[in-house]
């Protein structure tokens, strides 16, 4: 039996904002009913003040990932997105009262719905997206890509193998990814000693991402007539913008996924979202 707030179980038995918003203006799924959790976040955005007016989720899952989605909810709606987008897994459980250490997944679980939903309103598209999507799969039995458990490490200062499978369910079932889960927390701990990116001035950030697009990235755009810029920087999501024979390329999705993506994670914080504008 698992030890619950009050306020878990309140949530739990008693769900606000259940559903799904007629003809949304974004969505967010992550999950699978395959790997036993799955979220459907949808929202009503106001066009001209960027907030979420109105959230509603389906979910399956455990008593947590009910009270996860149901607080995350309440705890979007009226801010706007970029507030929204601020939003962590530890306010989520915080909000709760708390979560059992085994039960953390279920509040990234959320954390990540809503900013796929986000990232599906930003990007103008109608179909839903799904976080993770093309990256590096690292637990194959809940499909648990590279990125995301980096994520939880660096968001949650996580140091051991069980920490990564509470936040993430990763090295939760055959257990054969265990060794690269190790490895990924040494690497990982390992570069922190030495000035990581999130401890980064922002003008410190922006040399540093601007040094890697002028010597690795355009150099082999510019084969093609193309090059990309820096347009801004939120946390660790860099948005760039493509130039020149590359700008409206159909194309342009693989080179940011293949080139542009591949170059600043590998130069920089594999922890890095990389995103078009």
């Amino acid at each position: 039996m698992w030890n619950y707030t009050e306020k878990v179980y309140e949530h739990f038995k008693n769900p606000r904002n259940v559903g799904e918003i007629e003809n949304p203006d974004a969505v967010g799924e992550v999950g699978s009913l395959i790997c036993g959790d799955a979220l459907k976040l949808t929202l009503r955005i106001d066009k001209a003040t960027q907030k979420i007016l109105d959230a509603k989720f389906k979910t399956f899952g455990c008593a947590s990932a009910i009270a996860s989605s149901s607080a995350l909810t309440e705890m979007a709606k009226g801010k706007t997105l970029d507030e929204a987008t601020r939003i962590t897994n530890a306010e989520i459980a915080e909000y709760l009262g708390g979560l059992p250490s085994e039960k953390m997944h279920c509040s990234v679980m959320g954390m990540e719905a809503l900013e796929a939903a986000i990232k599906n309103y930003r990007g103008g598209k109608a179909e839903k997206v799904i976080v993770g999507m093309g990256e590096r799969v690292v637990c194959k039995c809940f499909s648990v890509t590279e990125g995301k458990i980096l994520r939880s490490i660096r968001d949650n200062g996580l140091k051991t193998v069980e920490e990564v499978t509470n936040f993430t369910k990763a090295g939760g079932g055959c257990r054969q990814c265990v060794g690269e889960i190790e490895k990924i927390l040494k690497d990982y701990w390992a570069r922190a000693e030495h000035k990581t990116f999130a401890r980064m001035t922002v003008v410190e950030k922006v040399k540093m991402v601007e040094k890697v697009l002028a010597e690795e990235v355009n150099p082999k755009l510019k084969l093609d007539g193309g090059w990309i810029e820096l347009v801004d920087l939120e946390g660790d999501k860099v948005k760039v913008r493509f130039l020149g024979m590359c700008s409206g390329c159909p194309s342009s999705a693989s080179t940011l996924k293949n080139v542009v993506e591949k170059e600043l994670k590998e130069k920089i914080d594999p922890a890095l979202i990389i995103e078009a504008q």
